[in-house]
């Protein structure tokens, strides 16, 4: 059979005390004598009782809970966001509940139900590449749950957003390699659709005008940017008549996979080709050749996107207005694009 969850009413009835005196005395009220209140915590441990967060949210109007939408947690850029998000929550006495979405709409719209049944007091999220229709945030927003976006986001929403200033980064990006003498220089670009690599092309594109090098199309493939599109990616390039001498990827894994490829060719990098990736995951540090790559400053969103939401629910007028935050982003130059001393 089942075993039926420990209440407030079996304390009650083990220390002979009310189930309303077991609530104020696991509550802390100060009406409650200390006394009272070791016996009763005593008594809970003993019996295994653990409070119904949703119940206690649903009579406080308050859990204590932000929820996080992440699309993966396995990816360092996100997992330091979280990093940073719990490092100014804590503080603030709320707790992080993580959720991934996968990239996948259905499963964020389905992750956004959840949290609201589960009364969290806020949603901090990266929407997946697969969305399209942001109704579902529209509804917590309409609930009066905070909704702050952080890398990935959409003016439309009139919520609050964190980024870096992703236009820059792939400006500065091209530019370097622009500097270090490539003329002839590739995007690994993702998809158009998603505000991040439209500004990083914009980004690219601009660049290339600044220096008065053409702009050729057939040099951007669009693909989803992980491990193997990079690989593909490169390898496509491979097959064109004039090989470009630099490739900026819009992501590091994309720029990975590119790498991968030229090595088990023999092809020379970064003298043959140069390459630049963005986000600075760990791992393109201990390449060999290192990845030169653009800093999107992952622990300082995070710390942001948890100050704007702890901004707005103190916000006692309810006059909050949604605010967004411009990162600036760093190149950090390696191996991988130095060809001038």
């Amino acid at each position: 059979m089942k075993k039926e969850k420990t209440t407030i009413h079996d304390i009650a009835k083990k220390l002979n005390i009310t189930a309303s005196t077991v609530s104020r005395a696991l509550n802390d009220n100060p009406r409650i004598s200390e006394a009272t209140k070791k016996a009763v915590q005593k008594a809970a441990q003993k019996l295994n009782y653990h409070p119904n967060q949703i119940a206690a949210a649903l009579r406080n109007g308050k859990s204590n809970v932000i929820g996080v939408i992440v699309p993966t947690v396995d990816r360092s850029f996100f997992s330091s966001v979280v990093r940073g998000i719990e490092e100014i929550a804590n503080q603030a006495k709320y707790n992080v509940m993580i959720c991934q979405s996968y990239d996948d709409y259905e499963k964020e719209v389905a992750t956004v139900e959840a949290l609201l049944r589960s009364r969290v007091d806020g949603i901090i999220a990266s929407f997946a590449k697969q969305t399209k229709d942001f109704d579902h945030f529209l509804k917590a927003k309409e609930r009066g749950i905070p909704v702050i976006l952080f890398d990935r986001s959409n003016d439309e929403l009139e919520v609050s957003h964190v980024v870096v200033d992703d236009y820059l980064g792939a400006y500065k990006a091209t530019e370097h390699l622009i500097q270090q003498g490539c003329t002839s220089i590739a995007h690994f670009a993702g998809a158009h659709r998603i505000s991040i690599y439209r500004d990083r092309l914009r980004g690219y594109k601009d660049a290339l005008i600044a220096y008065n090098l053409p702009f050729n199309e057939s040099l951007v493939i669009e693909s989803n940017l992980q491990l193997e599109d990079g690989r593909n990616s490169m390898t496509q390039l491979l097959t064109n008549k004039k090989i470009p001498d630099g490739i900026f990827s819009a992501s590091a894994y994309g720029i990975l996979g590119a790498l991968q490829v030229l090595k088990e060719r023999n092809v020379k990098i970064p003298q043959d080709i140069a390459l630049v990736g963005f986000s600075n995951e760990p791992y393109t540090s201990f390449t060999e050749p290192s990845i030169t790559t653009v800093e999107q400053h992952s622990l300082r969103m995070g710390n942001a996107a948890a100050e704007i939401f702890l901004e707005e629910v103190t916000d006692d007028e309810k006059k909050f207005i949604p605010q967004k935050i411009v990162l600036k982003p760093e190149l950090i130059v390696r191996q991988s694009s130095m060809r001038k001393k």
